[in-house]
């Protein structure tokens, strides 16, 4: 993306907080709000999970392209979320503060390098994706950052130097965004390839512009 159509700040000016990702996002949206450099109606956060990572001593969605990640090797996340842009007249954007690929990434790209198919990969991995509205989840989102916590209190890792993100009714309900659920929390939930078609497929009908 050429500097002067960059609407954030670069990668290594967002606010960033390693293995916090749902906060680096919420504030991208943050920033997207107060900068207005795009509408916020056209960007979702996605949470990316399936219900197997419940288990607390396994991780089960594989991401690949993550600059923590070893070569070919895909990253095991218990959870990774990042932000979508949905453009009406060009490809969809993706986010991701944690890939090797460009900041942001074409949802093509995205998709055919770090999300890859589940079609390969044992069905416990197979990612399921929560996608919820900007607007929705900076008013209902809140994170007390308990589930970072080690048995002994101490933070597994350190945790951003900002306050928490908390609400007047609720300090910690992130587990109803993680959940793939769809009675649970908000936005709407899919698999893998439910959420590709429509939003691969929204991205490349959209009509040209006039």
């Amino acid at each position: 993306m050429e500097r002067e159509d960059r609407i954030t700040p670069s990668r290594g000016d967002c606010v960033y907080t390693s293995c916090y990702c749902e906060e680096n996002v919420w504030k991208l949206c943050e920033f997207f709000r107060s900068e207005r450099t795009a509408p916020l109606q056209e960007l979702f956060v996605v949470f990316i999970s399936n219900e197997n990572r419940k288990v607390k001593t396994l991780k089960k969605v594989p991401l690949w392209k993550q600059r923590s990640g070893c070569g070919e090797q895909p990253v095991i996340w218990d959870y990774h979320v990042v932000l979508l842009q949905v453009r009406r007249h060009s490809s969809a954007l993706v986010y991701d503060l944690d890939t090797e690929l460009s900041f942001p990434c074409s949802l093509k790209v995205y998709a055919a390098q770090a999300l890859r198919s589940d079609r390969t990969i044992q069905p416990a991995y197979h990612r399921m994706l929560r996608v919820i509205s900007a607007d929705c989840f900076m008013l209902n989102f809140a994170s007390d950052r308990s589930h970072m916590k080690k048995s002994d209190g101490s933070w597994g890792m350190p945790p951003p130097l900002y306050p928490p993100i908390q609400t007047t009714e609720c300090q910690m309900n992130l587990e109803d965004f993680i959940s793939m659920k769809p009675a649970v929390g908000w936005g709407e939930v899919f698999s893998l390839d439910q959420f590709l078609l429509r939003h691969t497929w929204e991205s490349s009908s959209a009509p040209a512009s006039s």
